[in-house]
């Protein structure tokens, strides 16, 4: 009998699956370039885009993946990087690619909704239930919404609770440790992890959760009398490589990449330090190009705050008020202040106390850590002075001025120490651009800083200066951003000349990847904490649970359709409800425990606790760090705590079913009821439908304003 080699594939396809993952793409993709105008944060991530393919240099709060990946489209799609993306509701152009820009978040989007029900099965819950959060996540309006616009939420959700599949997966190997699936199953949480944190630094939130799962489970293993200590070793070296080093490594990569892309000088570079931007091409790079290197006396300077604000030290022809509004009186000398734009008045000369000559010498003095010096206004001649005289604006700290000698009882004080405060890596020799310094009034032990106070109108609403005797802090910190010599003219006339220096070493040092990724994340994380402007639509956290108050997206300039970011008020407030009566389940059963009534077995234990852990935690943590955030707060910071709290929502009704309705023929009674809610659902939503797509044109009588528009409001007048 011959032989016969046959090849066989077997395919099983979960056909409920497939259905909600195909509505969740028609819903999410439908008519996607509609509006073809610009959509609330639209035009900030697509003037982002825009500088990604003209490779300039922009400064976001967020981490670049999400944005990279957004660049990528763009670039796939050869976007015209001509539209400036200026305000909410210009109109595309005909050759802009915005199918293609919106596609990614859609995309993102769109693949929750077989992610929840993943999440579910992987818990051990039945398909009745995974197909009810699935149905609650496909008709959320609030989702939709975010979906289908250039922004990056979705894209964090996806690959947070993409890392939450893959964690489940990774639980579920056990007994198959150290196998090729394990190693990929570990692998590619590692990356989700990372993929999440680099998108929106929000996602650490649920990142840390994993986490503690992780080392919980580790902590398991520990007490494994079956395993060896050199075992423990192997699964600790794995989780610490897979899930610590490999994260860092991606991350630091998505930064490598966003920072050799982005190496033109652009308008946000001024953000950065001047050893940063003058990393640019272009821009600085091109003023301090040839620049002498080393500050010696007689060079004449422009001092630069180096953190936090961008402004010079500046001086100008106008004195303080003998008296200010609040009856407090001042010295009456030139005004010191910080200005924010270059001007000829931030021109300084450094001049040595022991001399009377201001310019360079034929023997150049360098000027050292610990070195005094005067600087002398370059327009005016007047030296920087302090003095027990209280500042402006803030009469805590001791005013800075030009000295001007009125003969009476202010004796010029005008002695200032240098202090080189990174002189471990740059030297203990004062440089150009990279020499971060605190200058110390010698006089008082008070370092000159900006003080974050704007001067009245009499000062021209500069910022103010003054010393501080709280030295270290990064408002007295500043460094010499031009720079040039000058020496007597040979004519006689006592007028200064500008030269080049005979140093060989004359170039600023570029500041490497490590610096600019290091000062690029201490600018974004405190960036993050300072957003606190008022805005139109900003909302606190205890508006969220109940979708309160939501966020006018976009609204038609020539009829009243509109798009607003509003949740499915039936699936918020439901699920919000639920979180208490899950709470009283889970008490309920760990008190009859204690009393040794055994209601669940092992597992159901196990995938009580999970959800109590993942979800309710999930929620906790995602939501509850809100409300000490000193920040300006919008609705689409409530998702992730949204997801959370819509699979806690679908979790409980089982575990009602569980305990309520528990016999295989009221089975039928439990599947009816969440028909029900999910009619119910479906209705809310179809209610919605006008104000999440905005294709539907509202009657003036339908049309509800932005500005006061509510959840109960809305349901109220339709």
């Amino acid at each position: 009998m011959k032989s016969r080699w046959f090849f066989s594939m077997s395919i099983e396809i979960n056909l409920v699956l497939l259905g909600l993952t195909l509505t969740s793409f028609m819903m999410r993709m439908w008519r996607l370039e509609e509006p073809r105008e610009v959509v609330f944060d639209e035009f900030h991530f697509g003037k982002f885009i825009n500088m990604y393919l003209k490779q300039v240099f922009f400064f976001d709060i967020h981490p670049p993946l999400g944005k990279l990946l957004l660049a990528g489209a763009g670039y796939m799609a050869d976007t015209n990087v001509t539209f400036p993306f200026e305000r909410i509701g210009d109109e595309y152009p005909c050759d802009l690619p915005i199918w293609h820009l919106r596609l990614i978040p859609a995309l993102c989007g769109s693949l929750l909704v077989p992610i929840v029900y993943l999440i579910m099965t992987e818990i051990g819950y039945t398909d009745w239930t995974a197909v009810q959060a699935a149905v609650l996540v496909l008709f959320d309006n609030a989702l939709i919404t975010e979906s289908r616009f250039i922004l990056l939420d979705t894209m964090l959700l996806f690959f947070t609770f993409t890392a939450l599949i893959l964690l489940f997966r990774l639980r579920k190997m056990r007994q198959r440790c150290f196998s090729a699936s394990w190693w990929l199953c570990m692998f590619l949480l590692g990356i989700a992890i990372t993929c999440a944190v680099s998108v929106k630094y929000s996602a650490i939130l649920m990142v840390s959760l994993i986490y503690l799962v992780v080392a919980y489970d580790f902590w398991q293993l520990v007490g494994d009398h079956s395993l060896s200590v050199m075992a423990l070793v192997y699964h600790l070296t794995a989780r610490f490589c897979l899930l610590i080093v490999l994260p860092v490594m991606v991350y630091i990569s998505f930064f490598y990449i966003h920072l050799s892309v982005l190496s033109k000088a652009g308008p946000n570079d001024s953000q950065m330090t001047s050893a940063f931007s003058a990393s640019l091409e272009g821009g600085l790079s091109l003023v301090t190009k040839g620049q002498p290197l080393f500050i010696v006396y007689g060079s004449q300077i422009t001092l630069r705050h180096t953190h936090n604000h961008m402004c010079w030290l500046h001086s100008h022809p106008h004195n303080y008020p003998f008296k200010y509004d609040d009856g407090r009186g001042s010295s009456g000398q030139q005004q010191v202040t910080c200005y924010s734009f270059k001007d000829v008045n931030n021109w300084w000369i450094v001049k040595d106390p022991k001399s009377s000559y201001i310019g360079v010498t034929d023997t150049p003095k360098q000027i050292k850590h610990g070195d005094i010096i005067q600087l002398v206004h370059g327009r005016t001649t007047r030296l920087l002075n302090s003095h027990d005289v209280a500042a402006p604006v803030s009469p805590y700290f001791m005013e800075v001025s030009g000295y001007i000698n009125y003969n009476i009882s202010i004796p010029e004080q005008s002695l200032w120490k240098v202090v080189i405060t990174n002189i471990d890596t740059e030297g203990d020799t004062w440089k150009a651009v990279s020499s971060h310094v605190r200058l110390i009034h010698v006089n008082t032990s008070q370092a000159i800083r900006m003080t974050n106070k704007l001067l009245d109108e009499w000062g021209f609403y500069q910022h103010e200066v003054a010393t501080d005797r709280i030295l270290q802090q990064d408002d007295t910190v500043w460094n010499v951003e031009e720079h040039q010599y000058a020496k007597a003219s040979d004519n006689g006339d006592n007028s200064l000349v500008q030269f080049q220096p005979s140093e060989t070493q004359n170039e600023t040092r570029k500041l490497n990847f490590w610096g600019k990724f290091w000062e690029l994340q201490m600018k974004m994380l405190a960036k993050n904490f300072e957003i606190n402007h008022k805005h139109r639509y900003q909302s606190s956290p205890e508006e969220w649970p109940f979708t309160q108050r939501g966020i006018a997206f976009w609204l038609s300039k020539n009829s009243n359709m509109q798009i607003y970011f509003l949740g499915n008020p039936v699936t918020w407030c439901v699920a919000t409800v639920s979180i208490p009566v899950f709470i009283t389940i889970l008490i309920t059963f760990i008190i009859r425990d204690r009393r040794k009534c055994q209601d669940l077995t092992q597992d159901e234990w196990e995938r009580l606790v999970v959800t109590a852990v993942v979800f309710l935690g999930g929620w906790i943590l995602n939501y509850l760090p809100y409300f000490l955030m000193d920040r300006t707060l919008f609705l689409h910071h409530y998702l992730p705590a949204l997801l959370c709290k819509v699979m806690l929502l679908a979790a409980t009704t089982e575990w009602i079913y569980f305990t309520i309705l528990r016999s295989s023929a009221q089975q039928s009674v439990y599947i009816g009821l969440i028909a029900i809610f999910l009619t119910w659902v479906l209705a809310a939503w179809f209610n919605l439908v006008p104000f999440t797509y905005g294709h539907i044109e509202l009657t003036s009588q339908e049309m509800i304003s932005a500005q006061w528009m509510d959840t109960w409001t809305f349901l109220t007048h339709r």
